[in-house]
């Protein structure tokens, strides 16, 4: 997990959440994000937000356990940017 990735994401769940949690508060945290108050329309408001910001698809369906944790989430996140890069990278190299 990249630290300006995690810091970015905690913003936007606080800003999602309207200030209910500060992404300090979600930084050290390890257990849910329902468990930490984050509503599932501040989950739906996360998502916008991430989607915009990365350009990252966020599926609501079938297995969308990186939205369980604030973790999760960043891990998935920087995983799909980084599988960009490398993208990215190959195509250059040909």
């Amino acid at each position: 997990m990249t630290e300006p990735l995690a810091i970015g994401i905690a913003g936007m769940i606080s800003t999602a959440c309207e200030g209910r949690l500060t992404p300090e508060e979600i930084l050290g945290s390890d257990i849910s994000l329902s468990a930490l108050g984050v509503t599932s329309l501040a989950v739906l408001r996360l998502i916008d937000a991430v989607e915009e910001r990365f350009d990252v698809l966020l599926d609501l369906g079938g297995s969308a356990a990186y939205l369980d944790s604030f973790p999760l989430l960043v891990g998935h996140v920087d995983a799909t940017l980084a599988s960009r890069v490398v993208v990215v990278e190959i195509a250059r190299s040909r």
